[in-house]
């Protein structure tokens, strides 16, 4: 964490290593850590239970293994009876390495093609966020907080989001290395940017990355206080709230925010080729240019080119909304910021092709992912997905 100066490490548990890390496990940082150095171990379930419908992280737990053992054997096979368990002690949880599963050709995003759903990435996350699950105190929580970003290709992981949010889930985004099963070179090449306002801790970071008080990045690029209007994102529910009578040209809204870059001067082509988010991949031909875009529904909709030279600039987008949309800022493929949403008469955000997507990508991902569960969870599987397709389809009838 030094190294890279990173001030939070989530060193997570998985299967093949399971009985040997659960030792250190101990529900609260570790004792190497030297703040402002933070280092906790949590779980991905990873080579172990529900893994084969996607990997799962679970952040800020109390408890590390599943009842019914004392190991890695005995876990669910639904990914929500984990996320079940997690929820009730107040975990943050989302999906690993998004998208391992998902991709589909082009570079559109929206994609409306469906993917195969047949990796370990965002796969079950296509049901698991239509779901509400019991919290600490009893009440109703998403079983998924996040979907993370920044290790797997940029168009499959933004595309599940996207749609996700395009569908009325309040998802945010995350940033994920994966050292050093997906890449090995350092610690730190996704990264949660979290702002928070008292001192550093675990819990207080793991609970901005759940209000989406935070934008992602590979370290090399950076949206700092993005706004809408009046409204920060991450705080007060992320939310601009507007009257229903809109004028005719829609609401205008004012994106600001803080932004800044980092390029060499000539072009490394070799970054660009190891790492599937880079702040090369986002250089404007031979320049040390690089695009700010204001994206609204998953789609751009302007534009700005600012030298990657590392200054902090000022940049605002004036837009108009006609209808309730999610608002964020990118930098495609180094950084993103988490959205904010444009409520205009109370009318949560529906996006008819996107719903229609999801709606197919839930049977899709049964054909996959039905044959990894096991018999004593087969019923509450099929419940499971019955469940998405209802809301699914409810949500469509909502749609324009």
């Amino acid at each position: 964490c030094k190294g890279e100066d990173l001030k939070i490490g989530a060193n997570l548990t998985w299967g093949p290593c399971f009985d040997f890390q659960k030792q250190f496990f101990c529900g609260t940082i570790d004792k190497v850590s030297q703040y402002p150095y933070l280092l906790r171990y949590d779980i991905e379930v990873s080579g172990f239970g529900s893994h084969q419908s996607g990997h799962l992280v679970l952040l800020r737990l109390k408890e590390q293994i599943h009842p019914g053992g004392d190991s890695w054997k005995h876990w669910p096979t639904l990914g929500l009876n984990t996320l079940k368990w997690a929820k009730k002690q107040g975990a943050v949880t989302g999906p690993a390495h998004s998208g391992n599963g998902i991709q589909v050709p082009g570079t559109e995003l929206p994609n409306y093609t469906v993917p195969k759903f047949d990796g370990i990435g965002a796969n079950e996350f296509i049901v698991d966020i239509t779901h509400e699950v019991p919290g600490p105190d009893g009440k109703l929580v998403p079983a998924v907080d996040f979907t993370s970003t920044v290790d797997t290709d940029p168009y499959a992981e933004l595309n599940m989001w996207y749609h996700a949010m395009n569908a009325g889930f309040r998802v945010r985004g995350s940033g994920e290395t994966d050292f050093p099963c997906i890449y090995g070179e350092r610690v730190g090449l996704g990264r949660s940017y979290v702002k928070l306002d008292g001192m550093l801790t675990y819990d207080d970071w793991c609970e901005g990355v759940r209000l989406g008080r935070c934008y992602v990045s590979d370290g090399y690029s950076h949206i700092i206080d993005f706004k809408l209007n009046d409204v920060a994102v991450g705080e007060n529910g992320s939310e601009l709230q507007v009257p229903a009578e809109v004028p005719a040209g829609g609401f205008r809204v004012r994106a600001i925010a803080k932004i800044a870059a980092r390029l060499d001067e000539k072009p490394n082509t070799g970054a660009r080729q190891r790492f599937a988010w880079t702040i090369e991949k986002a250089r404007l031909g031979d320049t040390r240019k690089v695009p700010v875009e204001l994206i609204v529904n998953g789609r751009a909709v302007a534009r700005q080119e600012i030298v990657a030279d590392g200054e902090l600039r000022d940049v605002t987008f004036n837009t108009s909304i006609k209808r309730s949309s999610w608002i964020g800022l990118r930098i495609f493929p180094s950084s993103h910021s988490n959205p904010i949403w444009v409520n205009i008469g109370n009318e949560p955000v529906r996006e008819r092709r996107s719903i229609e997507w999801c709606l197919q990508g839930v049977d899709q991902c049964w054909s996959q992912k039905e044959r990894f569960i096991k018999a004593n969870e087969m019923q509450e599987a099929i419940a499971a997905y019955d469940h998405a397709r209802k809301v699914y389809a409810e949500r469509l009838s909502q749609a324009r």
